[in-house]
């Protein structure tokens, strides 16, 4: 974990001026330019919509200091002026995108990588990859903590968002020791919150809509399997705080409660009032059996917990949702 420890957390930076966020109309990408926008910086946003949403920053459009370009991180990357923080985020992040888009995923974590980290390289800008709790697969070690080196299956059906994500940190390192980029690398652990695509197959936006439809719930497995959910400001309040120090990391962001899905399953149940069954699916193949992470270090160096409990969080998630559906005509 030499990497996590490289500098003392005493040194913290001063506010960022302008920050480009790659994939920033995603789920996790609009509330980063959200926070970054309300503390003041100037932001552009760079998206090709194949997973993120442009209502999700219809909110952000009128600021002043926003900029929206469309484009394909992949292909080419440009941003004029001075820019001193890079926020690469661009991935289909969900098993029913990267196992739909597997070479797309594949290409944003290994090219567009290349390109976000050569981009911050010209600008002398700190550059954060947002990695993911699955670079340590179906893990051996629990919890895991940030020397723990993994459980992955390459050729699996998983691997194409595992395998791009351990490339995309092995090139990060790579540019921070071969030409000095200022880099950070967060491993970032289930999270949930407002903006979730209710069709992006995972557990949380799916419970939800099938609770209010009165559907029943579809819980893989005996639904034992576990998952430490963290709901998204305190994500993205753990992601910038990596960013404002000087942390190379990697460094885990994510809660350190765990729960089983079927736990979350009848909590979301029985918050939304509905009368849904729960019916027991086909667990999917390489599905990780345990997930909490080891937040040592990044309780240590920066101070950063979790502050917003399940119980708020999820009602607040379910109030999102019920407010998409009303606009969407669902009742």
């Amino acid at each position: 974990m030499a990497q996590a420890n490289s500098f003392p957390s005493q040194a913290r930076r001063k506010a960022f001026r302008h920050a480009v966020v790659t994939g920033g109309a995603g789920f996790l990408g609009s509330h980063l330019c959200q926070e970054l926008i309300g503390s003041g910086a100037e932001v552009t946003c760079l998206d090709n919509f194949l997973t993120g949403l442009p209502d999700n920053l219809a909110h952000l459009r009128s600021s002043d200091r926003f900029r929206l370009i469309k484009c394909d991180v992949t292909d080419y990357l440009h941003v004029p002026g001075p820019v001193d923080l890079v926020l690469h985020f661009a991935s289909p992040a969900s098993p029913a995108d990267y196992l739909r888009l597997p070479i797309e995923t594949m290409k944003v974590g290994s090219v567009g990588t290349l390109h976000a980290l050569g981009l911050a390289k010209d600008k002398g800008a700190r550059f954060v990859l947002a990695s993911t709790s699955e670079t340590y697969g179906d893990p051996q070690v629990h919890p895991q903590p940030e020397d723990y080196w993994g459980h992955v299956n390459p050729v699996g059906p998983r691997g194409v968002y595992d395998e791009a994500k351990r490339f995309a940190e092995a090139l990060t390192v790579a540019y921070r020791t071969t030409h000095g980029v200022d880099t950070a690398i967060v491993r970032i652990f289930n999270t949930y919150g407002p903006r979730m695509r209710a069709d992006d197959g995972r557990a949380i936006p799916t419970f939800i809509q099938q609770a209010l439809a009165g559907q029943p719930l579809t819980v893989a497995g005996d639904g034992s399997q576990t998952r430490s959910v963290c709901f998204v400001d305190d994500t993205v309040r753990g992601v910038l705080a990596v960013a404002a120090s000087d942390l190379a990391g990697p460094v885990n962001v994510g809660s350190p409660d765990e729960m089983t899905i079927l736990r979350i399953a009848e909590q979301i149940v029985a918050v939304t009032g509905s009368a849904s069954a729960i019916r027991f699916v086909e667990l999917p193949v390489d599905d990780p059996l345990v997930r909490r992470p080891d937040t040592t270090l990044i309780e240590r160096e920066l101070g950063w917990r979790p502050r917003v409990s399940w119980d708020e969080g999820i009602r607040r998630t379910i109030a999102a949702i019920v407010d998409q559906r009303r606009t969407a005509g669902f009742g």
